[in-house]
């Protein structure tokens, strides 16, 4: 957890500038649009232009599954200053996500109090299938190996950070992780 607050907090608060979103524009990598997991309506990515993204793919029966009650906390603490995480989940990793979206959505406000962004369970191993990983995947090089990877965009729009560890919420290395958000200045 602390690893990904070293991330944040040089992301809000060392490099403060002011982000002036053109009402038109939209970032390549958010220029998508998923079904919501809570209403099943879509949405466009756009919406979070000049915000700082988690993406995370996640699954309801993994052993990182409790990642969910770190994660929402770090939304409900840093969303007012636009920190915004969207989950997505996939059955791809194990076959740790059998359920249907009303059951996974059901899953994770009842579990773990979820109320961040999460959008219908798609594979992200099928690039077809979830375009945003595919240019997420395009922009960093890597793919993601197993549930709770995470991405981070900034407010412009550029993949910053990518995976930080799926033991996040389990104190990594707090220097290495600091020093890392350091280096995306």
């Amino acid at each position: 957890m602390r690893s990904l607050l070293a991330v944040l907090f040089v992301l809000f608060f060392v490099a403060p500038r002011a982000y002036a979103v053109d009402a038109e524009s939209c970032p390549a990598v958010l220029n998508y649009s998923f079904s919501s997991l809570q209403t099943g309506k879509t949405e466009s990515l756009c919406q979070y232009r000049g915000k700082v993204l988690l993406i995370v793919n996640t699954a309801s029966y993994c052993g990182y599954t409790h990642q969910f009650e770190g994660l929402e906390a770090l939304y409900r603490k840093y969303k007012e200053r636009g920190l915004v995480v969207l989950g997505f989940p996939t059955n791809d990793f194990g076959g740790q996500e059998p359920g249907t979206n009303t059951e996974i959505a059901e899953f994770c406000r009842l579990t773990y109090g979820v109320e961040f962004p999460m959008f219908e369970k798609s594979s992200i191993k099928s690039l077809k299938s979830n375009p945003l990983f595919a240019e997420l995947v395009s922009r960093t090089g890597q793919s993601p190996s197993w549930n709770f990877h995470k991405f981070v965009v900034d407010r412009d729009g550029t993949v910053k950070y990518m995976e930080l560890l799926s033991e996040v919420t389990k104190e990594p290395n707090y220097d290495a992780a600091l020093a890392a958000a350091k280096a995306l200045l």
